[in-house]
């Protein structure tokens, strides 16, 4: 590993190199000085590290409980002429909700609906809620986004999650209707353990897929210092979970095709790769992007100036028709791996002028979407990244192995927490760098001597924290087989 670079994951998938080549800390650190909260956004980060202890909801609430801690499902006005099929196909898991959250449901639509360019203060504020600690009486705990990205951005679901457990929803295409009622039956299964008359779980079984490809820093760091402590650690801290690995040369698209859609599919996935990056109005951009590239491929070095064929990565196409996901939830540490915003938030790094745009919407990665709506019983939740993913979300300074975050989320879930809840290790690392970030940019500006890795390192790790994302419902958790009852029947 060099010393003073950063290496993003993420290849072209057309010419197979990467698709931001490693940068200097000295090139981040001068970006990183022109860093600007909007208006309000920093004061709430300082609060969220003050309730650290309580999740960001106000003290004498239980988080794992929504009838203390509520539930709401957020449209927007911009779909409104969706919102009452949407509504009909998620009515399984609304009333659900309803049931469990009674007073502290929420539905925002009509005029409580999001609105165009409205921030996530301007949003609370209108529908009676208000920054810093959650109080369920006013907004619920748990928020689900029902819309499109193009109509409730990345940016609001970022910040809306500093303090709630939030998740989104959306899926393209004409029969998109059906998968909302797939998932919205899934996940009510799940929660109430059964299926078509029968009691039904989960076997305690987990995969991590580590890529490392040769010649590939990116990767390389991911599998040693990500994919395979990770493992270890729920080995050692959950003995009762049967924990498979695959690293390295043995992360192969076919062994990864096997945990997916065969019989051994384990209840929670995590991978980590390169997500593949299509240009700006090429055919596969829609359906390829974020798809996960495997160990078939040889490296950039091999592998030159000439664009990768499907055989070397796996996306939602590679998801079975048969594939039986019901209950798993999965998590892809890979660029574009939950979604792919319209402007670059990094290009300028590399000398361009502004943010270049690298598609035409916001969009969701077409992988999650397959997993999450999948006619046969899909994912619960599929936790991702929105835009480039950084060796920094697990690498501090290029020195050591920083893996809090993505600890506290697996031990969470694999202890059968709620996944919105388990993701707040994230919130709580952006808010904490992001204070930090702050105070180290206003003594530069002041003329302090500030070392150029460091601000580097933050600014990357601020940018990187905030940008992972819960597609599913935010209140979903494993279904797991109890380890020391008798086994249950397993859809």
């Amino acid at each position: 590993m060099a010393d003073d670079l950063i290496f993003a994951n993420g290849i072209n998938a057309t010419t197979g190199q990467a698709l931001m080549p490693p940068l200097t800390s000295a090139a981040v650190a001068r970006a990183a000085l022109g860093l600007r909260y909007a208006n309000g956004a920093l004061r709430e980060l300082e609060a969220k590290i003050r309730t650290e202890a309580t999740h960001g909801i106000i003290a004498g609430i239980n988080p794992e409980d929504l009838a203390e801690a509520g539930w709401g499902v957020i449209f927007a006005a911009q779909e409104a002429a969706d919102v009452p099929a949407l509504r009909e196909a998620l009515a399984p898991l609304l009333a659900l909700r309803q049931a469990q959250a009674g007073a502290l449901y929420r539905e925002y639509d009509g005029d409580w609906a999001y609105y165009p360019r409205e921030s996530k203060t301007g949003w609370l504020a209108r529908v009676g809620g208000e920054p810093g600690p959650v109080d369920p009486e006013h907004v619920p705990y748990y928020l689900l986004i029902v819309a499109s990205p193009e109509a409730i951005p990345f940016s609001f679901q970022y910040q809306l999650d500093v303090q709630h457990a939030v998740g989104r929803l959306h899926f393209d295409g004409p029969d998109q209707l059906d998968r909302y009622a797939a998932y919205a039956a899934t996940a009510v299964a799940a929660e109430r353990g059964e299926a078509d008359g029968r009691s039904w779980s989960l076997p305690r079984r987990a995969a991590f897929f580590g890529v490392a490809s040769p010649d590939d820093d990116a990767t390389g760091l991911s599998s040693d210092y990500l994919v395979a402590p990770l493992a270890a650690d729920l080995r050692a801290r959950q003995p009762d979970w049967n924990v498979t690995i695959c690293l390295g040369a043995d992360a192969t698209k076919e062994r990864l095709h096997g945990l997916i859609n065969g019989p051994e599919r384990p209840a929670f996935l995590f991978t980590a790769s390169h997500g593949m990056g299509f240009p700006w109005g090429h055919p596969l951009q829609a359906r390829g992007q974020g798809a996960l590239l495997c160990a078939d491929w040889p490296g950039p070095r091999q592998w030159r100036d000439s664009a990768i064929p499907d055989r070397f990565y796996f996306s939602g196409d590679d998801v079975a028709d048969s594939a039986r996901l019901t209950g798993m939830i999965s998590f892809h540490f890979a660029c574009y791996g939950a979604g792919t915003p319209r402007l670059d938030e990094f290009s300028h790094l590399t000398g361009a002028a502004g943010r270049a745009q690298i598609a035409p919407v916001d969009f969701l990665a077409c992988l999650p979407q397959r997993l999450a709506g999948h006619p046969k019983g899909g994912a619960l939740a599929v936790i991702g990244h929105v835009e480039r993913a950084w060796g920094a979300s697990f690498i501090w300074n290029n020195t050591s192995a920083q893996l809090a975050a993505f600890r506290s989320t697996v031990r969470c879930l694999a202890a059968g927490g709620r996944v919105g809840l388990a993701m707040d290790s994230f919130n709580l690392r952006y808010a904490e760098i992001a204070t930090i970030l702050n105070e180290l940019i206003q003594e530069a500006k002041a003329g302090a001597v500030v070392d150029d890795r460091t601000l580097a390192g933050l600014w990357i790790a601020n940018n990187d924290a905030r940008s992972y994302i819960v597609v599913g419902d935010p209140a979903v958790r494993l279904p797991l087989t109890n380890p020391t009852a008798n086994p249950i029947t397993r859809i």
